[in-house]
């Protein structure tokens, strides 16, 4: 039987499990365009700002920080105000158990609390898992940035994914 994940607020002491589970995707692929992984402060500081101005959740099993999710500003002039960014990271060690979806059902929520109006996720091509997630979650292509990004020696598209809340 696979546990339910639990769902809460990010705090300062979640920062070295999400720096964990986020350094192999800076690291051995290229979903991140990040070059260094962030250090665990780095983490707390993002924790900390995008806790504040959205949201930034994590999903516990059993004690176990197994993924988490945040929300950013999507763009920094003031008519973007309304819209975001979405992330979300799910721990190897955690496959395929609804912590995905279930990161983004409280975070999405929160959001639209918040008074956001609508959610963008870039995904770094070619991401299968990411893209079947995101459409599970409601969210609809929107358009490619080609070659957008170079990373591990090649060109990288990033797809845009958009949800209205």
């Amino acid at each position: 039987m696979t546990a339910t994940p639990s769902i809460r607020d990010a705090r300062p002491e979640d920062a070295a499990a999400c720096a964990a589970i986020y350094r192999p995707h800076v690291t051995d692929s290229w979903v991140s365009f990040e070059l260094e992984p962030p250090e665990p402060e780095e983490m707390a500081r993002r924790i900390a700002d995008y806790g504040a101005s959205h949201a930034w959740l994590v999903a516990e099993i059993g004690g176990e920080i197994a993924g988490y999710a945040y929300g950013s500003p999507h763009r920094t002039r003031a008519a973007y105000a309304s819209s975001c960014d979405v992330a979300i990271y799910v721990s190897a060690a955690f496959p395929r158990r609804g912590i995905g979806r279930a990161l983004y059902g409280e975070l999405l929520a929160r959001l639209k609390a918040r008074g956001f109006h609508a959610a963008f996720a870039g995904i770094a091509q070619p991401n299968p898992a990411s893209v079947a997630l995101h459409e599970a979650c409601g969210f609809t292509p929107v358009g490619i940035y080609r070659e957008v990004g170079w990373k591990m020696g090649a060109w990288r598209d990033v797809g845009w994914w958009q949800r209205v809340l």
